[in-house]
């Protein structure tokens, strides 16, 4: 769907598609249950769920794309090709995302400079999903795909504290 959505030019609508989907599965529990669920027949799981995309504004890809889905018994994992598509999309569009954990909230002011200073280092749009640890006393940690740049308090004490036992500072 990926390729169709590149070669078409949508294919950042087809992902909204499917993360709106994703979301109407989360708040619907039952709904997802159903079409998920192996044990009914795929022509019932498959009537419901037409019924469900002819009242969508899905665009005709993506409903054909859930569709298969459901006749592969792959609905059950749309949360994942979701995610996955999401990433996909980012990386054709020069977007990472970072994931920022500090111990107290960030200023403002001090996020967009930091989201300023991982772009300039990535040579990429910054997505920051914000989160916060007590348990690391002060600082940061920053995670980008599989860069991690920890500058928490809680890392540093850990680094002095391995090098005297090393004896490193007698």
């Amino acid at each position: 769907m990926l390729g169709l959505g590149q070669e078409d030019g949508r294919f950042e609508e087809y992902g909204k598609d499917l993360k709106d989907f994703t979301e109407f599965c989360s708040n619907n529990e039952e709904f997802r249950n159903v079409i998920a669920n192996q044990v009914f027949p795929v022509e019932d799981r498959k009537a419901i769920l037409k019924t469900v995309m002819v009242k969508s504004h899905f665009s005709d890809t993506v409903k054909h794309f859930l569709s298969l889905l459901l006749d592969k018994n792959r609905i059950g994992a749309i949360e994942e090709i979701t995610r996955h598509y999401e990433r996909l999309t980012d990386e054709i569009s020069n977007i990472a995302r970072a994931e920022i954990i500090t111990a107290k909230p960030l200023k403002e002011e001090a996020q967009k400079k930091l989201v300023n200073a991982l772009e300039d280092l990535t040579s990429k749009t910054i997505r920051a999903e914000l989160s916060e640890d007590s348990g690391l006393i002060g600082g940061m940690i920053v995670k980008i795909g599989d860069l991690v740049l920890n500058g928490s308090v809680k890392a540093q004490l850990e680094g002095l504290k391995e090098s005297l036992k090393r004896g490193e500072y007698s």
